[in-house]
């Protein structure tokens, strides 16, 4: 009996062979483990895996990176729970609301403003799982076929450019730059697992870089995260001293804007799209079909970030870098990922850690986001290229294209003088319901 309920929730782990490293060519199952000392030594490289961009993506809203440290570790015990162990993977913080809550910052919203809008976000996509689920995979094709997720994720990262180019890189524009000579030359010139965490090992080096100008050249003059230009340390550590080594991180209930709300909404086909990439790429590596585990894959993601938002904490979404570790160790165990989320819960009660973390120069922003903005708007092209979208059809072609221009260059529309609807909101819809009502008066063309 325990050994059946054990299974049902995926945590039944069998030992693969004799527990030590696999045979050449030979996979370890999502319900496999090697031995515990070998298991929790890939726990390790999952969590130095989603640590940089889980941290990175919450400092760019403005959410407590320790909260999301922590509730990445819940969310993903949650996922590995309500998947049945099926599909191995870790959730980390979203990139796919940056932009959003960039808009509904310069509005003038508030932490507990955005983590309202990720909310009701989150609950649509949590609903929509549940659609997958009992309606099937079929669903997500037809509603969201790749012409179209693929505009959506392009115009979510290219509409943060700005952010870049105005908020982070004038911070410190040399230690940007140095930050991002060194992500790229991690990501294509170390190997294995090491060029798979570039965008952590950027942040080091750049967090250090700036202590050592600040320790041999002294404060800088330039604009801060406000755009007030005056003289300041790169790097301020103050509140690390005050911070305690235990603790819970902040906390904040969240509160909730109708605009601020439909900004956000798109976010909800860029998670559908990762989620899905993300299946697919563990059941080419495993070899199982996980059709079936598509609904609540959508499910458990949208359900860790309703609750992930009700506290104050970022949406989560399943890690590609994660997914990466696998693909080179060929080690699928779920149980690496649990040793890995029970890391990241203990990383969180530490505040200390938090005020480090919070303390990262924004010119090491600015190089790390340059590349990590571009990263998200390409996985729009790699969805296209990927699925051989035709853009000799005009059906995909003008909506595609008069979406993503309104989405990058946030295009506003004026709905009464109270309401607007601009950037990733507007261009997604001209996206979405022009691909459609166009795919409806010329039904002989596919997209």
């Amino acid at each position: 009996m325990r050994r059946g309920i054990a299974g049902k929730l995926g945590i039944g782990w069998t030992v693969h062979g004799d527990g030590s490293t696999p045979a050449p060519g030979e996979p370890v199952a999502p319900d496999e483990r090697l031995s515990w000392p070998r298991t929790i030594g890939l726990g390790a490289q999952h969590v130095v895996a989603m640590f940089g961009a889980t941290f990175v993506f919450p400092v760019l809203m403005g959410l407590d990176p320790n909260l999301a440290i922590m509730v990445s570790g819940v969310a993903t015990i949650l996922f590995l729970l309500i998947v049945q162990g099926k599909v191995p993977s870790y959730l980390g913080s979203s990139a796919s609301f940056v932009g959003a809550v960039a808009i509904i910052r310069a509005g003038g919203g508030d932490s507990s403003t955005v983590t309202g809008a990720i909310l009701v976000c989150a609950l649509v996509l949590s609903v929509l799982g549940l659609v997958i689920h009992f309606v099937g995979a079929r669903v997500v094709h037809r509603l969201l076929p790749p012409a179209v997720s693929g505009a959506v994720v392009m115009l979510i990262g290219f509409n943060l450019a700005p952010v870049v180019a105005e908020t982070y890189w004038p911070q410190d524009q040399w230690v940007a730059l140095a930050t991002l000579v060194v992500v790229l030359a991690a990501s294509l010139l170390l190997p294995g697992l090491w060029s798979r965490i570039a965008v952590f090992l950027g942040l080091v080096f750049g967090y250090a870089l700036s202590w050592l100008l600040d320790l041999g050249l002294g404060p800088i003059t330039a604009p801060d995260a406000d755009g007030q230009v005056g003289t300041h340390p790169r790097v301020d550590l103050s509140a690390v001293g005050d911070a305690a080594w235990f603790g819970l991180p902040t906390l904040h209930a969240p509160s909730f804007d109708a605009a601020a709300i439909v900004v956000v909404l798109p976010a909800v086909i860029a998670l559908i799209a990762e989620n899905t990439g993300h299946i697919k790429a563990v059941e080419e590596m495993t070899g199982r079909n996980l059709d079936g585990s598509l609904g609540r894959a959508v499910f458990a993601d949208g359900f860790a970030s309703t609750l992930s938002s009700a506290v104050g904490g970022p949406a989560t979404t399943t890690y590609a870098e994660n997914i990466g570790v696998m693909a080179a160790t060929r080690v699928y165990s779920t149980a690496a990922y649990w040793v890995a989320a029970a890391v990241a819960i203990v990383f969180g009660l530490c505040p200390k850690f938090g005020a480090v973390i919070a303390a990262t120069p924004g010119g090491v922003l600015g190089g790390i986001t340059v590349v990590l903005y571009g990263m998200i708007a390409l996985l729009g092209a790699k969805i296209w290229v990927e699925n051989r979208v035709d853009f000799g059809d005009p059906v995909n072609l003008l909506p595609l294209a008069a979406g993503l221009v309104i989405g990058i260059g946030d295009v506003s529309l004026d709905v009464t003088p109270e309401f607007s609807i601009s950037g990733i909101s507007l261009g997604t819809l001209v996206v979405l319901l022009g691909y459609h009502v166009l795919q409806r008066l010329v039904p002989q063309r596919s997209g």
